[in-house]
């Protein structure tokens, strides 16, 4: 099993160096499964029939779901951890403060030891493409295998935002988790990273 990314050439037309062409890294297309399919997979592994695994996972969804607005951190099992929080921005006086601060509403998803393995020794495979979409290579990745941590300001890394300091410009604030700095880190999944040519 891979994680399949594409690194396409193309050409930047904003940032520091506009007009010049990089390689730029995004998550190949993943074919969604369906949800019936995965109750099926689940009672073959199981033994216990499809109904009652999706019965209860309904369920546990539903009991999920209200314990987050709540500001609970919640277990999903076998998986980690689940909580409800905001991004917003950091202002220096007390009468600023306000609910217009906040810029977006965030699910904050904190996985188990057991699902950083499973990513940190999975490989990443990448297909090198030009501009029109001609495969030119691939290689099999030979990262760290370092996996962010969301509990630990991982969310502002890597991501292509401006680290800012002295709490301008956009932080994070979650429920129970607290303010986790003043960067202005958009959340950029789709491919903020470059793979140079050489």
């Amino acid at each position: 099993m891979a994680i399949k990314v594409i690194a396409q050439r193309r050409e930047l037309k904003i940032g520091k160096n506009p007009g010049v062409k990089k390689f730029v890294m995004r998550p190949d297309l993943y074919i969604p499964i369906a949800e019936k399919k995965v109750f099926a997979e689940a009672s073959t592994h199981s033994g216990i029939s499809a109904g009652v695994i999706k019965a209860a996972w309904d369920a546990a969804g539903e009991v999920i779901r209200t314990w987050a607005t709540e500001g609970h951190s919640i277990p999903i099992p076998g998986l980690g951890t689940m909580r409800f929080g905001v991004r917003s921005k950091a202002v220096e006086k007390l009468e600023d403060v306000k609910t217009g601060l906040i810029t977006t509403r965030r699910i904050v998803f904190t996985p188990n030891v057991e699902v950083k393995e499973e990513l940190k020794n999975t490989s990443i495979q990448i297909t090198c493409l030009d501009e029109e979409g001609n495969v030119l290579k691939r290689v099999t990745s030979g990262d760290s295998g370092e996996v962010e941590d969301p509990e630990n300001g991982g969310e502002n890394q890597n991501q292509g935002g401006n680290q800012g300091g002295n709490g301008g410009g956009t932080g994070t604030i979650d429920q129970g988790g607290g303010n986790n700095g003043g960067g202005n880190g958009g959340d950029d999944d789709n491919g903020g990273g470059t793979l140079n040519e050489g």
